[in-house]
């Protein structure tokens, strides 16, 4: 095998492992719904997804600019596009952060209600 070949592999891999992990995360909030699990899960792909594939583009028109003033005045916007939309995916899993953050705080039990519950 290559070692492109390879390195994408090893990027798939890291990439499956990071949505196995996402997954757990998602069935450990019990009060949950299955469908806004899902739609999560969907939105933490499509983030990773287009933050690798951006920044596979964002790699090549870099590469192709790098001590070529030309290039760079000719690929200097649209790099800065691939920039943006890695920005954007980041910012996209980090309000998922904190969507699912405020879904585990909601279905934490406190200790005076679990202590009044069992008064009752």
């Amino acid at each position: 095998m290559t070692k492109a070949v390879e390195d994408a592999l090893d990027q798939v891999k890291i990439k499956s492992g990071k949505i196995e992990k996402f997954s757990d995360l998602l069935d450990s909030l019990e009060n949950t719904e299955d469908k806004k699990k899902m739609l999560w899960k969907e939105v933490y792909e499509n983030s990773l997804n287009d933050r690798e594939n951006a920044s596979v583009l964002f790699t090549d028109l870099l590469l192709m600019s790098k001590g070529d003033t030309a290039n760079h005045a000719m690929f200097g916007p649209t790099m800065a596009k691939y920039l943006e939309r890695m920005c954007k995916s980041n910012d996209q899993i980090l309000k998922l952060a904190e969507l699912i953050a405020k879904e585990d705080s909601q279905q934490q039990i406190s200790a005076d209600d679990i202590f009044n519950k069992i008064s009752e």
